[in-house]
């Protein structure tokens, strides 16, 4: 499994990090996990495009996670690429035909590209044929517990607390040629996540404070710090830490997050950057 850090980010406006967009390729497949504000642009600048990923998988539905998911699928769209197939939450259903229903926010967009002489000669001239068809990617509304199967992969779905009870809000644990890697999304302090996480080979965990920042006792247990994430981390056996998600705040004390990490930890720490690329 390779997996490319899209991006590495937080709600924030950041030109160091994108929000939150991973890729893994495995065989034949690429699949996102996020797709977040920036993660297209990323995306392009990787050496990929939007018709290279064929899978996306969304952890939560905070915009930072996935803003770029219209975009994507526009993009894809435009040069002619299968259906997406996405997975996620409820209500990404409601939100896709939001986007690309006959009457959603793009319908303007999308009569003028399909219906006009003008655009339909272009689509033409690119070997498209008519009549050009609407969007449509396949969207598979999921929960906890439920399984994704791919082509000599598997994805198991842990839901950790994190915006309920207004979002569900998902962690997976994807699985291929004998290995496993854990993408929390941003999750909570939680037991059942933690026994999730058991025996992993990479577990790449959402980091919002550090060590010794003060917060609500309401977002004390929804943020662990660095050291907290990697004690769960040490408990549960996982053979590397990967963190992500940093604010803008956050980078210069990168080093002071890594060293309280791999205090508790014990094992190879890091903090994931954008366009950087690992092997699960």
């Amino acid at each position: 499994m390779k997996l490319t850090f899209l991006g590495t980010g937080s709600p924030e406006a950041y030109a160091r990090r994108a929000s939150s967009g991973y890729l893994l390729e495995i065989g034949n497949d690429r699949l996102l996990f996020d797709c977040g504000g920036g993660v297209v642009d990323r995306l392009i600048s990787s050496g990929r495009s939007p018709a290279d990923v064929t899978h996306l998988v969304l952890s939560h539905l905070h915009s930072d996670h996935m803003l770029d998911y219209p975009r994507l699928v526009h993009g894809a769209w435009d040069a002619g690429a299968p259906p997406l197939l996405v997975w996620g939450p409820a209500p990404i259903a409601q939100i896709t035909d939001g986007y690309f229903g006959r009457s959603g926010v793009l319908r303007w967009d999308l009569m003028a590209r399909t219906e006009l002489a003008p655009s339909q000669a272009v689509w033409k001239a690119r070997g498209g044929t008519l009549p050009r068809p609407w969007p449509t990617p396949k969207v598979t509304e999921i929960g906890a517990g439920d399984p994704i199967e791919g082509d000599g992969w598997r994805i198991e779905t842990c839901e950790v607390p994190h915006a309920q009870p207004a979002l569900m809000c998902l962690a997976f644990r994807i699985f291929a040629g004998g290995r496993s890697l854990v993408y929390s999304g941003d999750a909570g302090t939680s037991k059942p996540f933690e026994r999730f996480c058991a025996g992993a080979d990479m577990l790449l965990h959402w980091c919002y404070r550090l060590d010794g920042e003060e917060v609500s006792p309401e977002m004390a247990s929804l943020t662990p710090t660095p050291s907290e994430t990697a004690a769960m981390a040490r408990r549960a056996g996982v053979g590397k830490l990967v963190l992500t998600h940093f604010r803008v705040h956050m980078d210069a004390r990168r080093d002071e997050a890594l060293a309280a990490a791999a205090e508790s930890f014990g094992g190879p720490v890091s903090v994931a950057e954008d366009l950087g690329v690992v092997e699960v």
